[in-house]
């Protein structure tokens, strides 16, 4: 994947019922919000899940995380589609070090362009 400073990778996803049961599972966050649905029959996926949105650009990156900050703006439910929209800020080899580092912010907002998630994350590129 080739990166410059100003480009925007973004990425779109809906989850399911089955995405916050497996997270439930592996992350053992059980508040009564993941496990019991609303009466619109949604679940309130967990904030990490919604924030695999931006960590999965940077994987796609091969970036190694360093730092990443999130502000959980709005609640995500089940049935959501959220977009992730990634902008590339730092962007810069260093030869000394034999490696390239990366800095960005992110923004995620669901199917009606309401912000759900924002933040940041740098690291270096594997």
């Amino acid at each position: 994947m080739s990166l410059k400073i100003g480009d925007i990778i973004t990425f779109k996803r809906s989850f399911t019922m089955k995405d916050v049961q497996l997270f439930t599972e592996v992350s053992c966050d059980e508040g009564a919000h993941h496990i019991t649905p609303d009466e619109q029959g949604r679940l309130v996926i967990q904030g990490l899940l919604t924030a695999t949105l931006p960590t999965k650009i940077g994987g796609d990156a091969n970036v190694l995380a360093r730092t990443m900050n999130f502000e959980f703006i709005r609640p995500v439910y089940t049935g959501d589609t959220i977009k992730c929209e990634v902008e590339i800020l730092e962007y810069e080899w260093h030869e000394n070090k034999n490696r390239t580092s990366i800095g960005t912010i992110f923004m995620c907002r669901n199917q009606d362009g309401i912000e759900v998630l924002k933040g940041s994350f740098s690291g270096v590129i594997l």
